[in-house]
């Protein structure tokens, strides 16, 4: 049951999403059972991130049908570098979403992490790693400010983070000043973006990653059937282990090989910009899955009231939400600079924040609260960054980029709804 529908037991903890944490309950004997309750699942309206993958898949083929270019090694790589900031704040924004509220204020205020941090670099000669510290504990004052009004004054996060979003932006202007900008050369800043990972790096980490994947899988299922808990039948953990392998190594296969449009001069290697994606990806899938603070937040934008009955501190988490969303918004600015390779006074504004709640929602991220994990925000972030990216390729005016992210946000928040509306009807 999820605890948008019912309250928690007298005495006892709230339950949590059942998109989320449910699977810690559910038991298939064989592959054909597992994908039984997977359909039913999906006919229940627990769809997770599957109208994500489809519509990857949908996008995917269009424009490589209609452009040849867009399935090259070299745009691929470019594409991943694209949507590397959306991503960030698309994980950001999750946090905040899943309680059931809205920061509107994370673009701008990634702007303004990248502006003090290009300043400090520029105007102070501070090393980069400082410059990136003080600018990442800029965004985490300015969530903290946030989460304090919205938990403790009680005044409606719309409200606050749109005021924030217009003050914030004064504040940019404020440092950089009107038409001005400020250049990002420094070599591991701008790296990020036109840097790649040494090859054989690339082959280690991907390698690592995949024995650790296999064996998290393994000794997860050992402990299952071990504690007669339930647990999903061996061949499809196997399955997962492979299909894990599979897109892992196949990733780092196709961008060490050479992307450059110039023979000349080979380009080999992934880009920076996606291990920094990864790292947070893993982090806060770990956070949200496998910690008390995750399922305290699951349970607080399930049902508020009944997550503090049960002795949750619901006005910390709220803070800590908005805290960690303007530190990731910080992140996701300083890789928008690094891919300009500047920051100006309207950085962070625009449509900025607009796609990172595209993707976040389009990845599966319930915009009522209680449902989302951190992995949307990055399947999201690549179907936003394909739009433009493919919509380029094929030389399309640029108000068709706008009418079709906005046509693609309209149904993913459409089938939110229909599957809330179903799961309500089917009593979970």
């Amino acid at each position: 049951m999820s605890i948008g529908s019912e309250q928690a037991p007298s005495g006892g903890s709230p339950q949590v999403a059942d998109s989320d944490f449910a699977g810690d309950n559910r038991s298939a004997a064989t592959l054909g059972d597992a994908f039984r309750d997977y359909v039913n699942r999906v006919r229940g309206g627990d769809m997770g991130s599957l109208p994500a993958i489809l519509g990857l898949l949908v996008l995917f083929v269009i424009f490589t049908l209609a452009n040849d270019k867009f399935l090259t090694t070299n745009n691929l790589a470019n594409l991943m570098t694209q949507s590397a900031s959306i991503c960030v704040l698309a994980m950001g924004l999750i946090f905040v979403l899943l309680l059931g509220e809205i920061d509107l204020s994370a673009g701008v205020a990634g702007g303004v992490s990248a502006g003090c941090t290009g300043l400090l670099m520029v105007d102070h000669g501070q090393s980069w790693w400082i410059a990136v510290i003080v600018g990442l504990a800029v965004g985490a004052v300015i969530g903290f400010v946030i989460g304090l009004l919205v938990a403790w004054l009680g005044i409606p996060s719309f409200v606050v983070t749109l005021a924030f979003f217009l003050g914030l932006q004064g504040v940019q202007l404020k440092l950089i000043g009107d038409g001005g900008s400020i250049r990002i050369d420094d070599n591991v800043i701008r790296g990020l973006s036109i840097h790649n990972v040494p090859v054989w790096l690339g082959w280690t980490a991907a390698i690592v990653f995949v024995i650790a994947f296999a064996a998290i899988s393994l000794m997860t299922y050992r402990t299952q059937v071990a504690k007669n808990l339930a647990h999903p039948p061996f061949a499809l953990v196997v399955i997962r282990i492979v299909g894990f392998a599979v897109i892992i190594l196949g990733v780092t296969a196709l961008l060490n090989s050479n992307h450059s449009a110039n023979p000349v001069f080979p380009i080999k290697g992934i880009p920076w910009a996606l291990p920094v994606v990864a790292f947070f990806l893993l982090l806060w899938t770990f956070v949200l899955s496998k910690t008390g603070y995750g399922r305290h937040l699951y349970a607080v934008g399930g049902n508020a009231e009944a997550a503090r009955r049960a002795g949750i501190n619901v006005r910390g988490l709220r803070v800590s939400a908005f805290i960690i969303c303007s530190t990731m918004a910080g992140v996701s600015g300083i890789l928008a600079a690094s891919y300009a390779g500047k920051v100006s006074p309207g950085s962070g504004a625009g449509n900025t924040l607009l796609y990172g709640v595209a993707a976040a929602v389009i990845g599966g991220t319930s915009l009522f609260g209680g449902r989302g994990r951190a992995l949307d925000g990055v399947l999201g972030g690549v179907v936003i960054a394909t739009i433009p990216n493919g919509l380029g390729l094929l030389n399309q005016a640029s108000w068709i980029n706008f009418v079709v992210t906005g046509a693609v946000l309209l149904l993913a928040a459409s089938v939110d709804a229909i599957s809330r509306r179903r799961r309500s009807a089917a009593g979970v």
